[in-house]
Parts: structure tokens; C-alpha cells; sequence
């Protein structure tokens, strides 16, 4: 729950199968929770756990550092998130839905655990600074929601805070996949934001019709045909965007800066890293929350 294939696949299903206005909720607050962990890790410069005694049981990320643990963040502020806003839109027992939230959160930082990647301190960190914001930000998710999906300035701030938080993103002394992957989550929510309000202004925000909130849907064999359908269509419409706005957009930045093509370390490089980036993932958000439902729509799969 941490890592892209399950952002990149999991939380657009939540729109396609279920509910954009649950999603929109998840990115926005998924979104938020992990630049602030990110950039607080780079703040605080507080190292992971040695190794040895550790044993860890990744390496993608070593670099990085401790304090907080953005993978707890991210899984409490996701299942949360998602437990406080669907009693509005969908029925399902609260109890349930408490009981699955508190698991996988805690599943999530458990694992943080196991791998070596993370102290104690640090998900505990984690789940407490998600819990923070879920309680000082959840009385103004609605207004919010109609300044994002209303407010005539709504994507120009979408776009240009995400791009300047990106850029001024806290420098560290050596590299390290931070400021990169924050700026590809940052550009994801981007992409997603303008992609709603879009929806809202063209009067088509393909949530589901009727007396809120709504039971569950039936798990048929034509359901679940359409939701495989959907899932097969729309992940290979997002994962081919990635790839082509990730190849064209690292070729022109290339071109721009006269950098040659066996330069491996380039893409290290802020001015070439995070443009990079966010094109990319801003393309992505886009395709997701924009243009793969009407896709199923042309396809006859909604």
C-alpha cells in the first residue's frame, strides 16, 4: 500500500467500480499526507534503522530517510479517509468498515517493521501525523469539494501549488528519491484535480444516481465481468500514459538542456527530475479521473 502499483491500480478502481466522489476524497487527502511526511522526513534528517541489527529487506529506498513513515501515513489517511466519507454515499456496517480500516493500517505498518525500513517511532509517527490532519481538515472536506470542483481558479491552483511546492521542495546534501517521488504524487493529485473539475463543469461526474447513500452493488457475474472490463481497460490506458508522457517528456527536457542520451545521471538533475515528473504523473491523474470513464462509456462497459 505503499508503493506505485498499488496507487496506480487500487485508487482508480475506487472510481471506476464504486464511487469518484469517494476517490476525489482519497487523492486529496493521499495527496496531502504524503508530502507532508515527505518533506518532514527531509526536514528532520532523522536516519532509519542500522543495519546491522536490522535486517532490511529493501533497498529501493535506503537512502532515505527515517521519521515518518510515509507508508503508514499514506494507509491510515486511505483507510480513514475512506471510512468517514462513504456512511454518506454507500450503506455498509460502520463497525465493518472500523474493523477493516484499523487492520489494514495496522497490517501496513507492521510490515514497515519487518522489512527493517522503519523504527517504532517512526510508524507510530506516521499514523499520528495522518490522524492529525484527518481531524483538523475533515469539518472542511465539503467546502473543500465545491471550491475544487466549482471555483473558476480551482485548476490553475491545482496545477501551479503542486508545481511550486515541487521546486522548492527542501534540498539535501546527496540524492535521494524524494523530491522525486513527492513530485510524482503531487502531480498525480494535479492531474486528478483539473480532471474533476472538468468532469463538474461538463456535467458528467459519473458518480452513481439515486437516494444517497446507496447499497452496495450486486456482485453478478455480468458485474463482475464489466468491473474486469474496466480494470484491464482502464489500467492499461493510465500505465501506457505513464509510458508515453514519460518518454516524451524526459526526450524534450534532454533536447532542451543539450544533455546526451548515455547520461544516466541526468534525470537526477532538478530541472530535468521534476518537470519530468510532473508531466508524467499529471498526465496520468488526468487519464484517470478524466477521460477512462468515458472510455467505459464509448466501450458500453458502464
Amino acid at each position: 500500500m505503499g508503493h506505485e502499483v498499488f496507487y496506480i491500480t487500487v485508487l482508480p478502481c475506487i472510481q471506476w467500480h464504486l464511487d469518484p466522489f469517494l476517490c476525489r476524497r482519497l487523492v486529496n487527502m493521499w495527496t496531502l499526507v504524503m508530502y507532508i511526511g515527505q518533506a518532514t522526513k527531509d526536514v528532520l534528517k532523522l536516519p532509519r534503522p542500522f543495519s546491522p541489527p536490522v535486517v532490511k529487506l529493501e533497498t529501493r529506498v535506503d537512502a532515505e530517510y527515517g521519521l515518518p513513515s510515509t507508508h503508514a501515513m499514506a494507509a491510515t489517511a486511505i483507510s480513514f479517509t475512506l471510512l468517514l466519507s462513504a456512511p454518506s454515499r454507500i450503506q455498509f456496517q460502520f463497525e465493518v468498515g472500523l474493523l477493516i480500516a484499523v487492520t489494514l493500517s495496522s497490517l501496513v505498518g507492521l510490515s514497515r517493521l519487518y522489512t527493517g525500513m522503519h523504527s517504532v517511532l517512526d510508524v507510530i509517527s506516521g499514523v499520528f501525523i495522518s490522524a492529525m490532519f484527518l481531524f483538523l481538515t475533515y469539518p472542511y472536506w465539503e467546502t473543500f469539494d465545491r471550491l475544487q470542483l466549482n471555483s473558476h481558479f480551482s485548476p490553475i491552483v491545482a496545477l501551479l501549488l503542486p508545481l511550486f511546492l515541487s521546486y522548492t521542495y527542501p534540498e539535501l546534501d546527496h540524492y535521494s528519491t524524494t523530491r522525486g517521488d513527492t513530485t510524482a504524487i503531487l502531480g498525480a493529485g494535479a492531474g486528478c484535480s483539473v480532471g474533476y473539475w472538468v468532469n463538474q463543469q461538463l456535467g458528467q461526474t459519473f458518480e452513481p444516481q439515486g437516494v444517497l447513500p446507496l447499497p452496495l452493488p450486486t456482485l453478478t457475474a455480468d458485474a463482475l465481468a464489466r468491473g474486469g472490463a474496466r480494470f484491464l481497460v482502464g489500467v492499461a490506458a493510465v500505465v501506457g500514459t505513464r509510458q508515453v508522457a514519460s518518454t516524451v517528456s524526459l526526450k524534450m527536457l534532454r533536447w532542451w538542456y543539450g544533455v546526451a542520451k548515455n547520461d544516466t545521471s541526468a534525470r537526477r538533475r532538478k530541472e530535468i527530475e521534476v518537470p519530468h515528473k510532473f508531466v508524467t504523473y499529471t498526465s496520468v491523474g488526468l487519464v484517470h479521473s478524466m477521460l477512462a470513464n468515458r472510455v467505459f462509456v464509448l466501450l458500453g462497459l458502464l
